[in-house]
C-alpha cells in the first residue's frame, strides 16, 4: 500500500521538517522582506500534500480512521491550519507550527516515547497529588512563621506556595530567599533544607522512576511485538511449504527426503 510505505512516509517525514524551517523562517523580518512570498507559497503547497494524504488515509481506512489515535492527531493539527486566521481567530495563525508535532506520528521511535510518557501518566497523577501536599503543608507553616515579616514573599498561602515553587526549582534559593530571611530568622534554614530535600530530591525524582520505568515497559513491548510478528512470518511460511509438498505429492511428485 503506497500510503503505508516506507518512501512516502520519508517523503512526509521531509516535507514536515522542511515545513519546520519555513515557518520558523517567517519570524525574520529579513526573510520575510527577501523570500515572503516564497515562503508563503510553500506554506500553503506543503499544506495542501498534508491535506491530501490525510484524505487518502481517509479513503482507504474510512471508519477505521478514526480508530488509529495518531492519525486523528494529525487530522487535529492538519485542521487547525485551515481555520482562517483573521478578526478574532488571528491567534491561529501562530498554531501552524504545530504541525510539526506530526513526526512524532510519523517517526516510530517518537511514537515509543509518548507512548511511555502516556502511560506513565497515572502514576504521574498520584506523585502530582503528593507533591501538592507537601507544598500545601509547607506554604501552610511558611504563612505563619514568615509572613509578618516578609508579606510579598510570604504574606498569603498562593504568595507561599509560589515562592516555595521557587525554591524547589533551584532558581536563587539561597541568595534570593533563605538568606535573606536568616538575618531576621536565623534558624529559617531549619525550615528549607526539609523542603528541598523532600522536593527536588525525592518527590520529582519520583517523576524521572516512573518515566524511565514506563520507558523500558514500552521498549520491552515494543520488542514482543517484533518477535511475535517475526514468530508470524515464520509460520506463514511453513504453512506454504506445506501446501508446496502437498501439491507436490498429488501430483505424484517425488520429494526429497530429509536430512
Amino acid at each position: 500500500m503506497l500510503i503505508e510505505s516506507r518512501r512516502f512516509e520519508a517523503v512526509i517525514t521531509a516535507l514536515i521538517v522542511v515545513n519546520a524551517v519555513t515557518l520558523g523562517l517567517e519570524t525574520s523580518p529579513v526573510m520575510m522582506a527577501r523570500f515572503g512570498p516564497l515562503l508563503t507559497v510553500a506554506d500553503a503547497a506543503i499544506l495542501a500534500v498534508f491535506v491530501a494524504e490525510l484524505l487518502a488515509r481517509f479513503v482507504v481506512y474510512r471508519s477505521a480512521f478514526f480508530r488509529d489515535p495518531w492519525r486523528v492527531f494529525d487530522l487535529v493539527v492538519v485542521a487547525i491550519a485551515l481555520l482562517p486566521a483573521t478578526g478574532g481567530l488571528s491567534v491561529l495563525r501562530s498554531l501552524r507550527i504545530l504541525r510539526v508535532l506530526r513526526l512524532v506520528s510519523v517517526v516510530p521511535s517518537l511514537r515509543r516515547v509518548v507512548s511511555g510518557l502516556v502511560s506513565a501518566l497515572p502514576g504521574m497523577g498520584s506523585i502530582v497529588l503528593l507533591l501538592g501536599l507537601v507544598f500545601y503543608v509547607f506554604a501552610v507553616m511558611a504563612t505563619k512563621l514568615f509572613g509578618q515579616t516578609f508579606p510579598d514573599t510570604f504574606g498569603s498561602l498562593a504568595a507561599s506556595a509560589y515562592t516555595l515553587f521557587e525554591v524547589m526549582t533551584m532558581d536563587s534559593w539561597s541568595t534570593g530567599t533563605v538568606r535573606p530571611m536568616m538575618d531576621v530568622h536565623p534558624y529559617a534554614w531549619l525550615f528549607f533544607l526539609p523542603f528541598i530535600v523532600a522536593t527536588s530530591f525525592a518527590v520529582l525524582n519520583l517523576f524521572i522512576g516512573i518515566i524511565v520505568s514506563a520507558m523500558g515497559g514500552e521498549h520491552e513491548a515494543h520488542l514482543q511485538q517484533e518477535r511475535t510478528d517475526e514468530h508470524e512470518a515464520v509460520l506463514v511460511e511453513i504453512r506454504a511449504l506445506r501446501a508446496e509438498v502437498r501439491a507436490m505429492r498429488g501430483e505424484g511428485l517425488p520429494v526429497a527426503p530429509r536430512r
